[in-house]
């Protein structure tokens, strides 16, 4: 018997989480013939709204490219990526840009900070390229959660390297 999952759980079960993004098949390749490499191979996966998720393997194992994938930087070959079940493999660039700089976090493996903006302007940036207002209620609580609040007027290279992937995070 197969039965389909709602949202409204049960009174005595666990709430069901949808997921915010998920990829289904997901498959990339790089170069051709004898120098093919396969990044990802069929991948399934799913991120639940409010959860926090580790892709974990050795290098080369495909994180990288997967990550790319599911926020858009890149295109999988064969499979879709579905963020808020939209298929985002049908956006077009701008589009894309669109959803990354304001639906999308990502925190990459290596510094992305404009040197000459301070830790609060670096996060406020998406914002203000955006031309959207700041919730500074929001803002004062993640700075405080990271404890950035006595950095923000810091440059990068004058923040640690655990401040400045608090940066990273609350950037992208």
């Amino acid at each position: 018997m197969v039965t389909e999952a709602t949202e409204e759980a049960s009174p005595q079960s666990e709430p069901i989480i949808l997921p915010i993004a998920r990829g289904v098949g997901l498959h990339k390749y790089y170069g051709t013939g004898e120098t093919r490499v396969v990044a990802l191979d069929g991948i399934d996966v799913a991120f639940a709204r409010g959860r926090l998720t580790a892709i974990m393997g050795p290098s080369g194992s495909g994180k990288s490219t997967l990550m790319h994938c599911m926020a858009g930087l890149d295109r999988p070959d064969e499979g879709t990526v579905y963020i808020e079940d939209q298929p985002i493999s049908t956006f077009s660039q701008a589009a894309l840009t669109k959803l990354r700089r304001t639906q999308i976090g990502f925190v990459f493996q290596s510094f992305n900070l404009i040197p000459t903006l301070t830790a609060e302007e670096n996060i406020l940036l998406p914002l203000t390229l955006a031309r959207a207002d700041v919730d500074r209620d929001w803002f004062d609580l993640i700075v405080d959660v990271v404890g950035l609040r006595d950095r923000l007027t810091h440059r990068p290279d004058e923040l640690s390297g655990g401040s400045s992937s608090a940066s990273r995070a609350l950037v992208h």
